[in-house]
């Protein structure tokens, strides 16, 4: 396939770093994509398709920092008519994680779902599909007092700003006490040791990144009190079927407009390094995206 559109992730930056476990240079980075079918699509995909896709690029195999790219059927997903290349390009790894994550921790309308850090893609895709899919509450955060503001513009009305009170008062004070049925975490460190502190009876945090840090220290109590449960997310490990049936999820959600992706950024190609240095060190309000 042609590709138009590349997403850039914190996975790029931490394969580059080598700190990604498998992965091997010399590699093309990019995890995810957009672009038009060019060749080999059969009935399902044909020729001039527009596409977005995730798989093992940019970890395993040369991804999308690139003109051209050969790509699994079965990584592909057709693109709604009303989603353009550039926001299409920093949909599948943080919305395709996000839907899984939900599923997993059977998510159902009426829960009530944190997933911290809203400027950042997994805890804003989180809080979209939760907000869309009926979730009592769909809390947030941010260390950020301009970001809270930014995401309070943009209708996200359940963001805790951490620099005016800390996580679990701010989801204690939204919640009336309840606490979160579910907890979808992609920052680590001491966000993911206060999130489990705000668990409510029977419910599960995940653990599925680590912008902040790889450790943290944990109140056990915090999971044997109200019977609670952690859990990690591979996506690389995900069946066929799990991908499936988030895509669906996804699909039917950007037709209807009831999700969107918000791209902070973008940069031609031939500036990949500068985008990953932006998504890095910038910590924007969404996602960052390379033009082709």
């Amino acid at each position: 396939m042609r590709i138009t559109a590349a997403g850039v992730t914190p996975l790029d930056h931490t394969i580059l770093s080598g700190k990604f476990h498998g992965s091997k240079a010399p590699l093309v980075l990019g995890n995810e994509g957009a672009g038009v079918v060019e060749e080999g699509g059969g009935t399902d995909f044909p020729v001039g398709s527009r596409v977005m896709f995730f798989g093992a690029y940019g970890a395993f195999e040369d991804g999308t920092y690139s003109e051209w790219v050969a790509v699994r059927k079965e990584d592909l997903c057709l693109l709604p008519d009303n989603v353009d290349d550039v926001s299409a390009a920093g949909i599948p790894v943080a919305y395709l994680t996000a839907q899984v994550a939900l599923t997993l921790a059977g998510f159902r309308a009426g829960k009530t779902v944190l997933a911290p850090a809203i400027g950042g893609s997994i805890g804003n895709a989180v809080t979209q599909l939760a907000r869309a899919l009926g979730a009592k509450h769909a809390i947030s955060s941010t260390t950020n007092h301009a970001k809270a503001e930014q995401a309070k513009a943009l209708g996200f009305n359940e963001v805790v700003d951490t620099s005016l009170e800390k996580l679990g008062d701010g989801v204690r004070r939204i919640t009336s006490g309840d606490g979160a049925d579910i907890v979808v975490d992609g920052v680590g460190g001491e966000v993911l040791s206060e999130a489990l502190g705000v668990l409510s009876l029977g419910g599960s945090l995940t653990t599925l990144g680590y912008s902040a840090s790889r450790k943290t220290t944990i109140d056990v109590t915090n999971l044997i009190v109200p019977h609670a449960s952690i859990r990690g997310l591979n996506m690389f490990a995900q069946p066929q079927a799990a991908i499936t049936d988030a895509w669906n999820v996804i699909v039917s959600l950007l037709k209807s407009g009831a999700i969107k992706p918000i791209v902070a950024k973008t940069f031609p190609l031939v500036e990949a390094a500068a985008a990953l240095r932006y998504l890095v060190e910038g910590r924007p309000f969404g996602g960052v995206v390379l033009t082709i």
